[in-house]
């Protein structure tokens, strides 16, 4: 474990390091985050239908990448079985594509696992970091936490609110996801002044 460590310190540094440097970007990024999650939170069912078109042509491109290569390599062993996946994956894109609202059970139950790893890794990244972020850790926190309490929503509202609920919760997750995202780049604007000023 020990042998690990200075590895580690490496990686954070240069987190760190990037954060100070490009924080107007990352500053940006949460603004836009805020704005598209305020969005949906107003639209959620016009945000249902977005996410479920997005991960339609995700998962058909996929299929079709996957079938060209598999077309490619069609004397390596697992042919069939890499044929099979490919033309279900353009299958499912199609459905998603046509049918959107049709996949929104499945595509909350993918939600939820998401909102679930996703808090625990905020949560886990903010703890790590709370001195380098001082008082925007808990932000950080915070928005862990409420990433946990969208996916025990998101499981509990199976099967009625799969329609509004992906919209809706992916709006509240960027609102706090660009806000927490806009509280580190602001403190790291506040880091980089004095280092600017003694070069």
């Amino acid at each position: 474990m020990s042998t690990n460590r200075p590895g580690f310190d490496r990686i954070r540094v240069a987190v760190a390091t990037s954060l100070r440097e490009h924080w107007l970007l990352f500053l940006i990024e949460g603004v836009i985050l805020v704005g598209l999650g305020v969005a949906a939170i107003l639209l959620p069912l016009i945000a249902t239908v977005a996410v479920e078109i997005f991960v339609g042509w995700l998962i058909l491109l996929s299929g079709i990448l996957g079938l060209f290569a598999t077309l490619r390599m069609r004397h390596a062993p697992g042919f069939w079985w890499s044929m099979l996946s490919a033309i279900l994956a353009i299958a499912a894109g199609i459905v998603l594509l046509r049918w959107p609202l049709s996949g929104a059970l499945s595509l909350t139950l993918i939600l939820t696992v998401f909102f679930l790893i996703e808090g625990i890794a905020s949560i886990l990244y903010a703890l790590e970091h709370r001195r380098e972020l001082s008082g925007r850790w808990a932000l950080m926190l915070g928005s862990g936490g409420i990433d946990l309490i969208l996916s025990i929503i998101l499981f509990l509202g199976l099967p009625g609110s799969a329609a509004w609920a992906i919209g809706l919760l992916v709006g509240i997750n960027m609102v706090f996801g660009g806000s927490a995202v806009m509280a580190m780049a602001l403190h790291a604007r506040g880091d980089s002044r004095p280092a600017a000023a003694t070069h």
